[in-house]
């Protein structure tokens, strides 16, 4: 006998839900990166990682803007509000590489 029209919607649509199925079973795996994030307990409360070495990275930027401006070289820079942004993103991410590996 002849299969209906209705007979095959049903086996395309069961098909279409297997795949689905599929599909997220496969980025399943892939959500286990986000348990959680890194945090340190400084007086009880608990600040992300990334903020502090942000912090960290940005006084060691104005530190580093200081040391240049007393050596004078400071006046050479061509673009001085990218070079200092570069540094603090420099000692930001240094900063996290040496404290949290």
């Amino acid at each position: 006998m002849a299969e209906s029209k209705l007979d095959r919607r049903s086996s395309s649509g069961a098909r279409r839900g297997r795949t689905a199925a599929w599909a997220c079973a496969a980025v399943l795996p892939l959500l286990g990166g986000c348990s959680g994030a890194p945090s340190q307990n400084i007086l009880g409360s608990y600040f992300p990682s990334w903020m502090i070495c942000a912090l960290v990275g940005i006084g060691l930027a104005v530190l580093a803007r200081q040391g240049l401006a007393f050596a004078g070289v400071d006046k050479f820079i061509p673009v001085p509000l990218l070079v200092y942004l570069a540094f603090a993103v420099f000692f930001s991410f240094a900063t996290w590489l040496v404290w949290l590996g």
